[in-house]
């Protein structure tokens, strides 16, 4: 521990330099993380049309995205936005059920669906990281459906400042919600936390889904992955943005349909070691607790005074992830270091700024728009 004090001094100084100016400091660390494309899967270009075989088995998107896959090979059908080398799409296997995958650079791949083979539609352009968002393949999103078909999807944001959104109030979640309204998909947050709201103007630009807006969330300025596992568990006594969370279960007690998990930054200062498989003990508490619910795990952003933590810890979270999902859970990867860079960070190095946020919620819409309705 104390080896890692001194080796990330400069992570600390910047981090007290947020943290006094704020209610919230988090830290994001840059990894590079890299994963090999999917047999399934070709690169192919701003979100056109998609009509690639998948293998059968499991299979991995360039950006690491696990595909859960069956027996028999079916249309992939997915084709995601980004450039060839950052967005190839993971080819979905018949037979069984397939999860979403997800390009690098934020491109999505459509999820399989069950049975014989058929094309992909064409992705639809997107603005931000990675540029488009995935066709889908055979069957839409597959047998898998986590979100009711008339209902609001109740989505749990579970991370740290980031989640939170240092920098512009509602951070990733605002621009997710806009993505969604914008397509007519019904979303809403849930969490005890309602801090960092938007403002005025971000929430103008949502028009008549304004009403619809709620500013839920769990995101908790400067925790660890252990702190919100334990806010998972029920174990925390921790007061936070004027909750207190002794009793509290926030998975259980929402019952969400899509959790989205960015966590392991500020574990990147304190305590690296170990962190990976801390994370996939999270996962493995948040599916106990909503085992039919989609959970997208994604990478750590860039995070410049720590890059040496992240990149060893991005490159073991798709195996965190890839193991839940050949473990038939519905637990799917997204390259979220990739979809931003230095120049998508606010003045502190750490958290993003607009446009970094942006890019965070096309990445997070990819990856969750074959499962809404």
């Amino acid at each position: 521990m104390q080896m890692k004090a001194v080796s990330y001094a400069s992570a600390f100084s910047a981090l007290a330099l947020v943290l006094a100016c704020s209610s919230s400091a988090s830290s994001p660390d840059p990894g590079s993380n890299t994963s090999t494309a999917g047999s399934g899967g070709a690169p192919s270009a701003g979100g056109a049309a998609g009509s690639h075989t998948g293998s059968a088995g499991a299979a991995q998107s360039s950006g690491g995205a696990t595909v859960a896959g069956g027996a028999g090979a079916a249309a992939g059908g997915a084709t995601a936005g980004g450039a060839a080398a950052g967005g190839a799409s993971a080819g979905s296997a018949g037979a069984g059920t397939g999860h979403a995958g997800s390009g690098a650079g934020g491109g999505s791949a459509g999820a399989a669906g069950a049975g014989a083979a058929g094309t992909g539609a064409a992705g639809a352009g997107m603005s931000g990281a990675g540029g488009g968002s995935a066709g889908s393949g055979a069957g839409g999103a597959g047998s898998f459906d986590p979100c009711p078909a008339s209902d609001p999807c109740k989505i749990l944001p579970l991370g740290d400042s980031i989640t939170w959104g240092i920098n512009f109030g509602g951070g990733y979640r605002i621009k997710l919600f806009t993505h969604t309204s914008t397509d007519n998909k019904k979303i809403t947050f849930v969490g005890y936390d309602t801090a960092n709201p938007p403002n005025s103007t971000a929430l103008g630009k949502l028009g008549s889904a304004m009403s619809l807006w709620v500013g839920k969330h769990e995101g908790h300025s400067g925790w660890t992955i252990q702190q919100d596992d334990d806010l998972v568990t029920g174990k925390s006594t921790a007061s936070n943005d004027s909750v207190n969370y002794t009793g509290k279960k926030v998975v259980a007690d929402f019952s969400p349909n899509i959790v989205l998990i960015h966590l392991g930054t500020n574990d990147m200062y304190q305590m690296p070691t170990g962190a990976p498989d801390r994370l996939g003990k999270l996962i493995d508490h948040v599916v106990t607790d909503a085992p039919n619910a989609l959970v997208v795990v994604a990478n750590i952003i860039p995070f410049p005074s720590g890059a040496s933590a992240v990149t060893t810890f991005n490159a073991a979270v798709p195996s965190q992830v890839k193991t839940r999902a050949d473990a038939g859970k519905h637990v799917i990867f997204v390259d979220m270091f990739s979809a931003l860079t230095t120049a998508d960070l606010g003045s502190d190095q750490i958290h993003p700024n607009e446009g970094g946020y942006e890019k965070m919620s096309v990445v997070w819409y990819n990856a969750i728009k074959p499962y809404l309705h």
